[in-house]
Parts: structure tokens; C-alpha cells; sequence
């Protein structure tokens, strides 16, 4: 008994709002359905590393001294010496992606760089309000609408708020149904939302299936050495896939690399999430500063298409533009949904999947393109 009184006496109240938030988090994974595999472990996670005197972070052991915890080794191993974990994850998500939509229909390219537009904005806003250009383009690259590409560019730039990064990353990817909607709409009229497009699919051969993967990554290779890693996973992932002579990994890396990387990388994070680092006006600050980066990003995207319809004969449904954010396959799920609302028998799905894949691309590009450039600055 005298030991529970003095674990409850230890608690402070940033950790009670730490348990409050992994509580928020668990509950949005498993009531709402956002993003359960990576709010559910960072939820629990945020508890555990803010329970007083335990050995997820550090331990004292009798005859040996202090000793790292299970948290603390994996997140020092796998993100922190050598962010093995985003990379890896990078395998499963191109073993998933399907870039046959975008093969067919190249101009979505121009929506997967349309749609970054708030990462540099949201840059921009993070300096003005007094955070170093480390922590600023760390905290821009939420408008990326990729976690493992947030995580990763925040640990290569030695950022000091990669817990909060990482919430706010992946809280607003799981919340794109609720926050696209709002942004596209700011900037489309409701005859614009019910834009026909028609749908032509290309034929696009196996040996264009198989070059594309290689030679995307040869060209970022050349322009953003930087995002090397992460494009070349994702394309090798996406060869894998491919190639058809691998299903068996093809199918490994779908399910059991994705779900074992994806489950250690939610609990992993969770060890920036200690309340004397996490709890603070920054981690609001850098919440409010991602969310507008979001709406941004979509926002940048529909305005593009808007532009590309002055001079275009065949008119596209600005709201394609929106679908060119990272955030694969909800955005295009959106998209597609909000063009039923608008008109029934409209169906964008395939335009809004391949701006969607174009996407997946443009933001781990434009994450390379960050670390360059402060990089170059510093």
C-alpha cells in the first residue's frame, strides 16, 4: 500500500496530461477508427514512458547500475543512430502502391508537387514564431502527410521535438476525411466539385511497370540525393511488387513488414512523448502549425488544378488537386466521396488515385529537398 501512495504522489500534472493524451489517442484508434495501427501503440506509449519509476526507459538494477529500457533501446537503435524503422516501413508502403492510375495519366504528377505546397508555408509560419530553421523544417514537414517521412527528416535534422512532430503527423493523417473536406471546399464552388472527368486507362505494359520504379530512383538519385533513401526503398518496395517473380515477398511486405514495422514505430515514438519535453506552448504551437500545413497542402494542390483549367480545354475537377497529398489511399477515398456528394454518377476515384501515388513520391522528394537546404544554410 505504501508503495501505490508513493506512485501516485510521484505523478505530476504534465504526466496526468500525457496520460490524457495517450487515453485521446487510444480512444480515436479504436472508436473512430483513425489510423488504429499507429494512434493505438503511440496512445499507450505516451502512458508508459510517463509512468514514474519504471524500465520502458531506464532501469536501476542491483549489481549492474543503471541499464537502458525497451523503449529507450529502440528508439536510440531503430530511429535515433540510424532511423532504420521510417526506411524500412518505406519497403511495405511502395509494396502496396498500385502507380498504374498515375502511369496512365502522367499530368497527375503535377498534383503530387502542387500539394507540398504546405510544407514550405508552414516552414515559413514555424520561423516567425521564433523556432530555429532545424526545428522550423522539421515541423514543415508534416505538410507532408507522411509519418515515416516526417520521423525521419526530424531525426536527421536533430530536431528536439520529434515526439510532437510525430503526433501531429500521423493525428492528421488519420483525420484527412474531417480536414480535407474543409479546406478543398474553402477554395471550389459547387459547380467546380461537380466537374466530370472521364477516365481513360492507358495501357501500361509490364517492362513500364517494372522501368519506372528503377528510373525514378536514378533521377532523385541525381536532383535530391537526400530523399535517396527513402525513394529507393519505397521504389524498391514497388518493384518487388512488380517484377512478378517475387510474390511471396511482394505479399510479406504488404502485410508482415508493414504491420511489424508500423506496431514498433507507434511505440517507439512514444519515448519523445515524456511530459517534461512533450507538455509545453511549443507542442501547441507545432499542432496548430501542422494543421495548416495540411489545409494548405490541399489547398495548394486545388488551386494548381484551378490554374491549369484557365488554359486547358478538357476542365479538371479541382478537387483532384487536393488528392496529391501523401496521405495514401485516404485522400483519394475523400475525394472520391466528396464528388458523390456533390454529384452521383461523378466518379474520380482513379483520377484522385493516381494524384494521390504522385503524392507518395513528391513528399519523400520534397523531404530530401528540406535537408538539403538547411542543411546548406547551416
Amino acid at each position: 500500500m505504501e508503495f501505490l501512495i508513493e506512485g501516485f504522489m510521484a505523478v505530476t500534472w504534465k504526466e496526468l496530461v500525457m496520460y490524457a493524451i495517450g487515453i485521446l489517442l487510444i480512444w480515436l484508434a479504436i472508436k473512430k477508427d483513425y489510423e488504429p495501427a499507429l494512434l493505438l501503440p503511440m496512445g499507450f506509449g505516451a502512458i508508459l514512458v510517463n509512468l514514474p519509476a519504471t524500465g520502458v526507459l531506464n532501469q536501476v538494477l542491483n549489481g549492474v547500475g543503471e541499464t537502458q529500457g525497451i523503449i529507450q533501446w529502440l528508439f536510440e537503435t531503430g530511429i535515433e543512430a540510424s532511423e532504420a524503422m521510417p526506411i524500412l516501413l518505406f519497403i511495405g508502403i511502395g509494396a502496396m502502391i498500385d502507380f498504374g492510375p498515375l502511369l496512365s495519366n502522367p499530368k497527375m504528377f503535377l498534383f503530387g508537387a502542387g500539394a507540398q505546397f504546405g510544407i514550405f508555408a508552414a516552414i515559413c509560419v514555424a520561423v516567425l514564431l521564433g523556432f530555429d530553421l532545424r526545428d522550423a523544417a522539421s515541423i514543415g514537414i508534416i505538410g507532408a502527410a507522411d509519418g515515416p517521412t516526417s520521423i525521419l527528416v526530424s531525426q536527421m535534422l536533430d530536431s528536439q521535438y520529434v515526439g510532437a512532430i510525430a503526433v501531429a503527423a500521423y493525428s492528421y493523417m488519420a483525420l484527412v476525411p474531417i480536414i480535407q473536406p474543409f479546406a478543398v471546399k474553402l477554395v471550389t464552388t459547387k459547380k467546380e466539385r461537380q466537374i466530370r472527368m472521364v477516365y481513360e486507362p492507358g495501357n501500361v505494359s509490364k517492362a513500364t511497370r517494372i522501368a519506372f520504379p528503377i528510373i525514378v530512383t536514378i533521377i532523385v538519385g541525381m536532383i535530391a540525393p537526400s530523399s535517396v533513401a527513402l525513394v529507393g526503398f519505397l521504389m524498391f518496395g514497388n518493384l518487388i511488387r512488380e517484377c512478378g517473380v517475387l510474390n511471396s515477398l511482394s505479399d510479406a511486405a504488404q502485410n508482415n513488414l508493414s504491420n511489424l514495422i508500423t506496431l514498433l514505430l507507434g511505440i517507439t515514438i512514444s519515448f519523445s512523448m515524456q511530459a517534461e519535453s512533450f507538455v509545453n506552448v511549443n507542442t501547441i504551437l507545432i499542432m496548430v502549425i501542422g494543421l495548416l500545413a495540411f489545409i494548405f497542402d490541399s489547398i495548394g494542390g486545388v488551386l494548381l488544378a484551378k490554374l491549369i483549367n484557365v488554359f486547358s480545354k478538357e476542365k479538371i475537377n479541382p478537387m483532384i488537386g487536393a488528392a496529391g497529398i501523401s496521405a495514401f489511399p485516404m485522400s483519394s477515398r475523400v475525394i472520391q466521396k466528396m464528388a458523390l456528394a456533390e454529384d452521383p454518377g461523378n466518379i474520380l476515384l482513379m483520377h484522385a488515385a493516381g494524384a494521390n501515388v504522385s503524392g507518395q513520391i513528391a513528399s519523400v522528394i520534397a523531404g530530401g529537398m528540406v535537408i538539403n537546404l538547411v542543411t546548406s544554410f547551416l
